[in-house]
């Protein structure tokens, strides 16, 4: 196979694999391959992307040559990197992904923030079965979705405070793909795209995917969003469109408070900078129903918003269905963009979405938060009792807890907590130029019979680290 990618530079690749080296550790070239595994398996280094030589690698890092050859010898063996000669090295795959998943089956997930199934959501299949009919002697091709499907997400919108009508509703195949069509349409090389630091992982990547650049404002994990700091952005880098998330921040948890909506929505509306507000995790608020929480950020600057919903955080990450909240104008741009990405969402899971959002489907979401708020809580007293060095806020709301560290080290245990048998994504990961090793997102979606046991193998992969132990990498994805 040959090199298809970018190249990325070893002053870059340092950044990106943060504090790799296992402190007190001999096993500096194991180390090393260990987290460049990590950022394969976890896509941060795409396959096909050239490596920079072992002499810019070793000055980057601060390491002898004959580390990076043993480093990449491991690689080569495991079948991550390919090397020819006058071509240098490239990712080539990822390893023995199959076998090495055989091997640890008792792999706890803590790596996705995303939980099971609703409740429900079989007999939402069988009604979408029997609605199918209506639609099956057509072409299939409804590119701003099904109608249903549209009223009832315009309905809670307006249940929320903002009044919505149908057809300022595009449905698309996930919050993340809503997302990429508003870049899309909105950006261009070159363009500077303001995000929270940290935010989440997939938005920094679509956006270095069009070649726009990232502009960060710190998000304060205590007090939230700077706004004194975005309004200076704003003001400095006039960055061509923004990517927030105001409702339970993904990784923080935060949520901005009416006030602060009121003048970020001001912020917004004399800059003229549109930004898409991510609201896939709204309905998970274990303070009370979301239409009694703050109105959306689209109340206060409704035609610089673009909205963005998802079914996969509050029904099914299997749904792969998400929408776009905005004026018409927007959406008849967004419609002409959409062409170049896809015709539209599958339309028997826009009728299961329907079914499951038809008003007796809340009911069911306001137990869920119920069920999630007891695993919040069951995830929190097991980190006060096995990571009593760690600190952190509860969270109002959302599928996770963002903890900070005794020292730096997210990256390290990242890669040693596969050896205790947990999977979970590097601080480094939520951040734009990498960086916040003191910090770890601990999701709290899985069963609640296996969060303590994952809580615990986590504060063991933390001992571990802290204690220079060779581990091996593992797969990390992020959602």
């Amino acid at each position: 196979m040959e090199p298809l990618g970018g190249r990325i530079s070893g002053r870059r690749l340092a950044t990106l694999l943060g504090e790799w080296r296992q402190r007190g550790s001999r096993q500096g070239a194991s180390d090393l391959a260990a987290a460049v595994e990590l950022h394969v398996l976890d896509g941060q280094l795409p396959i096909g992307t050239r490596l920079p030589a072992e002499r810019e690698l070793a000055d980057a890092l601060g390491v002898s040559r004959t580390l990076i050859g043993a480093a990449l010898d491991r690689l080569r063996a495991d079948g991550l990197v390919a090397s020819r000669r006058g071509a240098g090295s490239w990712v080539a795959g990822v390893g023995n992904r199959d076998e090495a998943e055989a091997v640890r089956d008792d792999l706890l997930d803590l790596a996705r923030a995303a939980p099971p199934a609703v409740p429900g959501l079989m007999a939402a299949f069988d009604t979408a079965r029997r609605d199918l009919a209506e639609y099956v002697s057509g072409n299939g091709y409804l590119t701003g979705g099904l109608p249903r499907l549209r009223e009832r997400i315009a309905e809670r919108y307006t249940a929320r405070g903002l009044p919505t009508s149908p057809d300022q509703v595009l449905v698309t195949s996930g919050a993340y793909s809503a997302f990429v069509l508003c870049l899309r349409m909105l950006t261009g090389p070159g363009d500077r795209v303001l995000l929270e630091q940290p935010t989440y992982p997939n938005a920094i990547d679509a956006v270095r995917a069009t070649h726009a650049l990232p502009v960060p404002v710190a998000l304060d994990p205590v007090h939230g969003w700077d706004l004194p700091g975005i309004e200076a952005a704003l003001r400095q880098a006039a960055p061509r469109f923004g990517y927030l998330v105001v409702d339970f921040q993904n990784p923080t948890g935060l949520r901005l408070d009416a006030a602060g909506r009121e003048r970020l929505g001001g912020l917004l509306a004399r800059s003229r900078t549109p930004v898409v507000v991510d609201e896939s995790l709204v309905e998970l608020d274990y303070e009370g129903d979301p239409v009694d929480g703050p109105p959306p950020l689209a109340a206060f600057a409704e035609d610089l918003v673009l909205t963005v919903g998802s079914a996969a955080k509050s029904q099914w990450g299997g749904l792969r269905l998400g929408w776009i909240r905005a004026s018409t104008d927007v959406l008849d741009g967004l419609q002409s963009s959409r062409f170049a990405v896809d015709l539209g969402a599958p339309v028997f899971d826009q009728l299961v979405l329907a079914a499951l959002l038809e008003p007796e489907g809340y009911d069911v979401l306001a137990r869920r938060r119920t069920e999630f708020r007891e695993q919040r809580d069951i995830t929190i007293a097991a980190l006060r009792k096995y990571c009593p060095e760690w600190t952190f806020e509860v969270p109002p709301g959302g599928l996770s807890v963002w903890c900070r560290l005794p020292e730096p080290m997210s990256t390290r245990l990242a890669v040693s907590a596969a050896n205790h048998g947990v999977q979970i994504a590097p601080g480094s990961r939520f951040g734009v130029h990498g960086g916040l090793e003191r910090w770890l997102r601990v999701p709290f979606g899985l069963p609640r019979e296996q969060l303590p046991e994952a809580v615990r193998r986590v504060s063991a992969a933390a001992a571990s680290v802290r204690g220079c132990a060779d581990v091996p990498a593992e797969r990390i994805s992020v959602t």
